[in-house]
């Protein structure tokens, strides 16, 4: 066989491979997807039932959104282990590994929420002293006081979830999250307007739906966990009901991942800081692009959730030659969704500003602040699933380094330039942006060549 003939073969093999990774990932990644969209409903029916307050309630919105970002971020990064342990245990058919995980990440995952909760309550004194519209701050104290409470539930929601995406049953953990998400956008209903003889209590009735909300879901996944039969391998921990060894191995992967989310999220709080600077118009066009590109958002989310999971399985049950083929079926699969996005957003960022508000210069602003948005989705994609397949190896303290740079030491100072020195508005800002996740998303691929190369070799 000449060697053209044999590479060709090769690669018609890892075609195959790589095909044959599509259908796995899609069937993870569609449950995890529609968890993800329907967790940005409220932030989307926030905006919606609160427009006719004005500016100043959705500037607030989109200021307090700005900043709990970072502690989402965080958060979802500090128990991001959870998901990658479970996975290698239950692609390693160790049930009781499983249960070991969960029982100290709950420990885990309460004292973050309740350390996350302090330092954003810390937060709201500050907010005078960064330059923020005086309208916008008269109003947001009750709102931002509920949502820093929110935080606890949101965190303990999320290692559940995390259990049941990893041990192969989305769905379930679809269904559950799915309560929190109902219960939030009706409690809106009843508390922001004042329906069913309850009080209107406009940005606090919002907030107060989201805390409860979290609640609730959080109930339903204790109970379904602590109760369900088919649960009970999982609830058995294997070795020491408590290990120090257990703690330190979710603290040490945990705290880079946090870091990696923290970068990201710290840089877009900062971003919708600049876009405060600029006025209440500027503030509330930006939360109405954030709303709706952060739902789309959470397909290229979910895809890295997925070959997360995939990878972690993969590597759990010694397969390593599967892990470039589970890869690249996720960056393609990504960045065709994003391409269509970004194609749609160019073309009626207007049309979509227009189904929340009807004021002529908000329209204008946000279909302007949607093009600069719209062209950051695929190298936004391409970085979140780069980050997924290195997670899944447990490769956490490089891929921090790239958020740093990425983030910090180019889209933050690009944004400042084009957003707020040369006058771009919020737009600038998103361009600015861009540039940064252009730069982490080549790194980032570039590290998964050489790691999963490295892996093949030791493998033999």
């Amino acid at each position: 066989m000449s060697t053209q003939t044999k590479q060709s073969t090769q690669s018609s093999a890892f075609a195959k491979r790589v095909v044959s990774e599509i259908n796995p990932l899609i069937s993870l990644a569609v449950p995890l997807i529609i968890g993800l969209t329907t967790s940005t409903l409220p932030g989307l029916v926030d905006t919606a039932m609160l427009s006719w307050l004005g500016a100043p309630a959705l500037g607030a919105v989109s200021l307090t959104s700005s900043l709990l970002l970072i502690f989402y971020a965080g958060l979802y990064g500090f128990v991001g282990p959870v998901g990658i342990l479970v996975g290698q245990a239950y692609g390693a058919n160790q049930p009781g590994k499983v249960g070991q995980v969960i029982r100290h990440a709950i420990v885990i995952a309460l004292l973050a929420g309740l350390i996350s909760t302090g330092l954003m309550l810390l937060g709201l004194m500050g907010l005078p002293f960064v330059g923020q519209p005086s309208e916008v701050l008269d109003v947001i104290n009750p709102y931002w006081i509920s949502m820093s409470l929110s935080l606890i539930p949101y965190v303990l929601l999320l290692v559940f979830k995390q259990l049941y995406d990893a041990i192969d049953r989305p769905w379930l953990g679809l269904w559950l999250t799915l309560v929190a998400v109902v219960s939030n956008i009706f409690l809106n209903w009843l508390l922001i307007y004042g329906n069913l003889g309850f009080p209107q209590l406009g940005l606090l009735g919002a907030g107060l739906g989201s805390l409860l909300g979290q609640g609730i879901g959080l109930l339903g996944m204790i109970l379904h966990y602590q109760f369900a039969p088919e649960m009970a391998e999982y609830r058995q921990a294997d070795g020491e009901p408590w290990s120090l060894l257990a703690f330190r191995e979710q603290l040490r992967e945990g705290t880079p991942m946090a870091l990696q989310y923290v970068f990201e999220g710290g840089a877009v709080a900062v971003a919708g800081i600049l876009i405060g600077w600029l006025g209440a118009v500027e503030l509330a066009a930006n939360q109405i692009v954030n709303s709706v590109s952060s739902m789309l958002y959470m397909l290229p989310l979910g895809m890295a959730g997925a070959v997360t999971i995939r990878v972690a399985q993969a590597a759990g049950a010694g397969e390593r030659k599967r892990l470039p083929p589970i890869t690249i079926a996720a960056l393609g699969l990504t960045t065709l969704w994003t391409s269509a996005f970004t194609i749609l957003l160019l073309i009626e960022g207007d049309s979509v500003a227009t189904l929340f508000v009807s004021d002529a210069q908000l329209i204008a602003t946000a279909a302007l602040t949607f093009t600069a948005v719209a062209l950051m989705q695929v190298f936004d994609g391409l970085q979140s699933v780069s980050l997924g397949a290195l997670r899944g190896i447990l490769d956490n303290r490089w891929p921090t380094v790239v958020s740093l740079i990425g983030y910090w030491l180019i889209a933050l100072p690009a944004s400042y330039v084009l957003g707020v020195a040369l006058e771009g508005g919020a737009a600038g800002v998103w361009f600015g942006f861009a540039v940064g996740l252009v730069v982490a998303s080549i790194m980032l691929i570039a590290r998964i060549r050489t790691q999963f190369k490295r892996l093949a070799e030791s493998a033999g």
